[in-house]
């Protein structure tokens, strides 16, 4: 990551991980022959294989970036947490004396290493079968891989390929306003949480786990 003051630095594994999985779609960038090659795909994490985890997902064969691969590329795939404004107005201190601007929190994880390609119809199935039981987990009745045709899934399978990266490192930043005093952190949170929407008490949740003791 290019700018990480260390105040905003996050490297607890278990907190990397959990944000992975709950935002699994990742941005994925790799440099390939002088050029960036980004794509968006969703990504499974086995935190157990390979040093740091290993990440998995696919691609449509007709992707150019998978053939990129082959050339041992280098890659960061990018996974975006919880984010949001931040108003001036929720600091008690600029109401003291005025000195306050805005900003924008986050929560993001960088993961590094060098991906592969792999179009074994065995293993692209138990991608695509493992990403469905994920995703499919919190419907009422939650589809299968095995309810379509098999053909059709047979055929199905031959327009994509599977990628893997084996993580070289993990670079994490929660810019979630430790970087201001405590009663400034508990009027964000409270600010925050007074948007009522999803994505605004994530942040309040997670600028109230770095407020100052």
């Amino acid at each position: 990551m290019t700018y990480l003051p260390p105040h905003f630095a996050e490297t607890d594994t278990a907190t990397l991980h959990a944000l992975v999985r709950a935002h699994p779609l990742a941005t994925w960038i790799v440099q390939h022959q002088g050029e960036l090659l980004v794509n968006h795909i969703p990504m499974l994490l086995d935190p157990d294989r390979g040093e740091h985890g290993t990440l998995v997902g696919h691609v449509a064969r007709a992707n150019p970036v998978w053939q990129a691969l082959a050339a041992g590329a280098t890659s960061v795939a990018v996974f975006a947490g919880p984010q949001a404004y931040v108003s001036p107005n929720w600091y008690p201190s600029k109401h003291a004396h005025g000195k306050a601007v805005p900003t924008w929190n986050y929560a993001t994880v960088h993961a590094h290493g060098v991906p592969h390609a792999f179009d074994e119809a065995e293993r692209v199935l138990e991608v695509v079968t493992r990403l469905t039981r994920m995703h499919e987990a919190s419907q009422a009745l939650p589809w299968q891989v095995s309810d379509a045709p098999a053909d059709y899934i047979k055929q199905m399978l031959k327009a994509i390929v599977g990628v893997e990266m084996p993580v070289q490192r993990w670079i994490g930043k929660w810019k979630v306003s430790q970087n201001r005093p405590a009663s400034d952190q508990h009027g964000i949170a409270a600010g925050l949480s007074g948007q009522g929407t999803p994505a605004a008490a994530e942040m309040a949740a997670l600028v109230q786990q770095k407020i100052k003791p």
